[in-house]
């Protein structure tokens, strides 16, 4: 019998993107011996995010995969995360944000390094997609150039784990940053970026920016503070903040601004869980 990868992919109102999701899923390079099963957890919708999902059963089929969709009330990443979990039966994870695409190979090269008794966390070489706006253009630019965006094995959007890594934790808890929370629970050297790419798609024009990264900045303070043992696996360098901006003034500025906003905003902002589009 053939072993199962579970992909649980959460959406929430994402009808304008899980069909590419999917799409690019169901282009995965073949991988021998494994049973493929994509469990979409909507949460909240109140688009048409099952209506397009649905339309993938029949082409899951095809491929001898199986496609779940659920419906949960609620808008809730983390819960959604977690009844997506419980439904799961594959020995590997792969947790994928609803407007990510995977390229062919990134599936079976994922499942290659997570074929270990040993705990083991994965993920893609991430690739941001091109930006209609153009200073949401700049900050991508500048922003992949920060040293955790260059770290080894970021994982945002997209990350993997056996079953040996999946019991570092039980359920994910009520936090902004699961992808953080999962990623410092292995040692640097326990995880692995494998060259094949994904794109993640930033959101676009400055107030959405600051939204968001105002949320991910929210998230981070939050792990290091509820779950501050975590902390040794963190592996961000200091960043060369003045050589990075004679490198690239024009993004530094647009980052600049973006971080600046942020901190005014701060004592105004209520606690955000949307990725703000």
């Amino acid at each position: 019998m053939s072993a199962v990868i579970s992909v649980i992919i959460p959406a929430n109102n994402e009808a304008a993107y899980i069909g590419q999701c999917l799409a690019a899923v169901l282009d995965s390079d073949p991988v021998r011996g494994y049973a493929i099963e994509l469990i979409v957890v909507a949460n909240g919708c109140t688009d048409s995010t099952v209506k397009v999902a649905r339309r993938y059963e029949m082409p899951a089929r095809e491929r001898g995969w199986v496609l779940k969709v659920l419906e949960l009330a609620e808008g809730s990443k983390i819960k959604a995360l977690n009844a997506g979990d419980a439904a799961a039966i594959g020995r590997y994870r792969l947790y994928l944000d609803a407007d990510v695409r995977i390229s062919p190979p990134l599936l079976g090269q994922l499942v290659a390094e997570l074929a270990t008794d040993r705990p083991r966390y994965a993920t893609g070489t991430p690739q941001i997609a091109q930006s209609d706006s153009r200073l949401t253009q700049l900050y991508a630019r500048f922003w992949q150039s920060v040293p955790f965006n260059r770290s080894h094995a970021p994982g945002f959007g997209l990350f993997a784990v056996n079953v040996a890594g999946r019991a570092r934790w039980a359920e994910y808890p009520a936090v902004i940053a699961d992808d953080t929370f999962v990623r410092l629970h292995f040692a640097p050297s326990e995880r692995v970026q494998v060259a094949a790419r994904y794109t993640w798609p930033m959101v676009e024009g400055l107030a959405r920016l600051v939204r968001v990264r105002r949320r991910q900045d929210k998230g981070t303070r939050e792990i290091a503070e509820r779950f501050p043992d975590l902390m040794q696996n963190e592996d961000k360098a200091r960043p060369d903040i003045l050589a990075l901006a004679k490198a690239d003034p024009a993004g530094f500025a647009v980052y600049a601004l973006v971080a600046l906003m942020v901190r005014m905003s701060q004592p105004f902002a209520g606690r955000e869980w949307s990725r703000g589009r």
